[in-house]
């Protein structure tokens, strides 16, 4: 489909009437081994908290309200930023962190240095009707222009035009990597949803695994994943070992990791809503509050009744119409570990993303990806 075609809203592949626009206003091959953090499923695990609103039971509202953390984003970057629209449609920051302490030191087999890092970072674009989702991967080693940033101890840092994308989380946290995303892309992010490390293994073993197959075998000594071709119920710690996973698939790079991770979000999706998670009380809790002690969020989601009513709306997106993809980029022939923009084909992205319409398969045709795409299904 060429980049001038006219999709209807959410459906790859279909066409429409053109929508207005709406918002006003921004080959690496194994790189060293620094730590991946887990994908951040909390949106749609979340969704079980939606039944609580009913129960009755205030002792575990305000027990489960009281686990949530939260960050001030519209204080912290204040009024420059893309103008906020209400079409219907959402789009959310989704990052992966740690911060090297407590139970995130032993899974990241790294020392207790007090930081904080974000490797896994995705815009996940919720269509109007909320039926749809495209997700947009964005690599960790991408140099990006890195905006003006105030630290989390009201450390002013200047902008680089050359920074890596996730030094905008471990320079100056959530708010930093927020403006750096819409400084790239133009576009308002309306909420922001963070899980770390341990909450990841824990929302896993929660759910009673999750169920995949994989068409090779992967085996990769530094994710701590061992696994034959076949079909497997993954535990928490299996599970992150397959999102972390580099060396154990195809050419070793980040990007092919992507695809892995892609994969697994899809097959969690259709575990979800196969396994009835809602039916169960003591699952449910269990759920509810693993959830909300991983998560972080921005302030407009940090109690359990918005949290609620947010992860409610997401419930009718199945794996089927979750479109998803990475940014267009290619490798960097400066620096064989970093990869560049591809700005003509992402601004192709950052459009349809505005006008609420599909990503049309232009904007990632013949850009650098991976090679892991195919190894991991659903069960």
């Amino acid at each position: 489909m060429s980049a001038e075609s006219t999709p209807e809203p959410g459906i790859p592949g279909s066409t429409g009437t053109e929508g207005p626009r709406r918002r006003a206003k921004g080959r690496r091959r194994k790189p060293p081994g620094t730590r991946r953090k887990a994908l951040l499923i909390t949106a749609w695990a979340a969704a079980g908290v939606v039944v609580l609103g009913g129960t009755g039971a205030g002792y575990l509202y305000f027990k489960l309200n009281g686990n949530i953390k939260s960050v001030d984003i519209n204080q912290a970057l204040g009024t420059d930023r893309p103008l906020k629209v209400d079409d219907g449609s959402e789009n959310i920051l989704v990052l992966g962190s740690d911060t090297r302490s407590g139970s995130n030191k032993k899974l990241g087999g790294g020392t207790d240095d007090g930081s904080a890092r974000s490797d896994t970072a995705m815009i996940v674009h919720i269509y109007r009707g909320h039926k749809k989702a495209s997700v947009v991967s964005i690599p960790r080693d991408t140099l990006v222009e890195r905006p003006r940033c105030t630290g989390r101890k009201g450390t002013v840092y200047p902008g680089s035009s050359s920074a890596m994308f996730n030094s905008a989380y471990s320079t100056g946290g959530a708010a930093c990597a927020v403006k750096t995303v819409e400084s790239m892309t133009g576009i308002r992010m309306d909420h922001y949803l963070e899980v770390d490390f341990s909450g990841f293994q824990d929302l896993i073993d929660d759910l009673g695994g999750v169920r995949v197959t994989t068409t090779k075998d992967i085996a990769d000594k530094d994710s701590h994943l061992d696994l034959k071709a076949g079909t497997h119920t993954l535990d928490g710690r299996q599970a992150l070992g397959l999102v972390r996973t580099r060396h154990g698939v195809g050419d070793g790079s980040d990007l092919g990791r992507i695809q892995l991770q892609q994969a697994f979000i899809k097959a969690l999706v259709n575990q979800v809503k196969h396994i009835g998670v809602l039916t169960s009380p003591t699952k449910l809790y269990d759920l509810a509050d693993t959830a909300t002690k991983t998560v972080t969020t921005d302030s407009e989601l940090a109690s359990v009744k918005d949290l609620a009513s947010f992860a409610g709306g997401l419930k009718g997106i199945s794996s089927s119409h979750m479109n998803m993809v990475t940014m267009p980029v290619h490798y960097d022939a400066a620096n064989a570990n970093r990869v560049l923009v591809d700005k003509a084909k992402a601004q192709l992205i950052w459009k349809a993303l505005k006008d609420d319409r599909a990503i049309p398969k232009a904007a990632t045709h013949g850009t650098a990806t991976g090679s892991a795409k195919g190894v991991v299904t659903s069960g």
